[in-house]
């Protein structure tokens, strides 16, 4: 199934961290078991508004396919409130129309609008997608992260400097960013030299300080993946669709607006995804990545 991005992000990005932070909150009620009509109807297409016509959508977008766990169906019913719904990959599963709850994701960096960039497998993995080995990791058991596609995992920049010890938090393909708890994220902007810049809501660092910026490395079920410096770029030739300037360099991690500690510590977003193929495994109650031919490359 291709994959197309929604770039155009209306009233500029800051806009789009409003809807990322909000979308983090939302998820937080839905776990809680609360109504989130705020899930549905901001920030899951990568858009901080979804336009509402005939159908509550934008022309060309016709719904929107939720690829999360099955307990997030739990308190949708009435009266048996503690009923679940099959997700669409457990029917698939029980209809005999793929051969393993799985599927497989993969997005490539973009650098223009509009642009197919990426592709679901439902029932297995693309293996010309990836170029290492799939490496798994298990679900967690800290909630609310567990209620999503959560996994535990430590960040450091550099070599040695802590941005995040290891804890919960989500794979989420409804998010844009790299979001890390507030803590983290003020780590993460002391070790960078970043400063915020008030057009966009996001990190900005200088070409100098670009020279210097260094990979994230990411550890989870003791397995280490590398983020270099490009990969933590915002394209900068999408800089004006964001309310950017023309040259400037942005970071795409963001503040998820709640200090480590709660359960739900970071999302690896979109932009996470682009460098690592990703498998959400039902069956077996895991999350895989792998590298591919863009993890590494400099294309921001």
């Amino acid at each position: 199934m291709p994959l197309v991005p929604h770039l155009n992000f209306a009233g500029g990005f800051q806009s789009l961290i409003r809807s990322e932070v909000e979308r983090a909150q939302a998820l937080r009620r839905l776990a809680a078991g609360e109504s989130s009509g705020d899930l549905e109807a901001r920030g899951i297409v990568n858009k901080p508004v979804v336009n509402t016509g005939s159908t509550g959508f934008e022309s060309g977008v016709d719904g929107i396919l939720g690829i999360g766990p099955v307990n997030l169906t739990q308190g949708t019913l009435s009266p048996d409130i503690n009923a679940t719904i099959p997700t669409v990959t457990d029917n698939a599963f029980s209809q005999g129309i793929i051969p393993a709850k799985q599927i497989g994701i993969f997005f490539h960096p973009t650098f223009l609008t509009p642009v197919t960039n990426g592709e679901l497998t439902w029932g297995g993995v693309d293996k010309s997608k990836h170029t290492g080995p799939i490496n798994y990791t298990p679900l967690t058991t800290t909630s609310p992260a567990s209620k999503f596609w959560g996994i535990n995992q430590s960040i450091r920049y550099g070599g040695s400097t802590n941005i995040l010890s290891s804890t919960a938090g989500i794979v989420d393909t409804g998010s844009t960013l790299l979001l890390l708890a507030t803590d983290a994220y003020d780590r993460y902007r002391a070790a960078t030299g970043a400063v915020l810049d008030s057009n966009t809501g996001l990190l900005r660092i200088t070409p100098a300080q670009y020279k210097n910026l260094k990979s994230l490395f990411f550890t989870t079920n003791g397995v280490t993946y590398e983020f270099v410096p490009n990969a933590q770029l915002w394209p900068r030739s999408l800089n004006l669709d964001i309310g950017g300037k023309v040259g400037d360099i942005y970071l795409i991690v963001a503040d998820l607006g709640t200090p480590s500690g709660e359960g739900l510590d970071f999302i690896n977003g979109y932009t996470f995804l682009e460098r690592f193929y990703t498998v959400f495994d039902t069956g077996n109650q895991r999350v895989g990545f792998a590298k591919t031919r863009f993890t590494n490359k400099n294309i921001n």
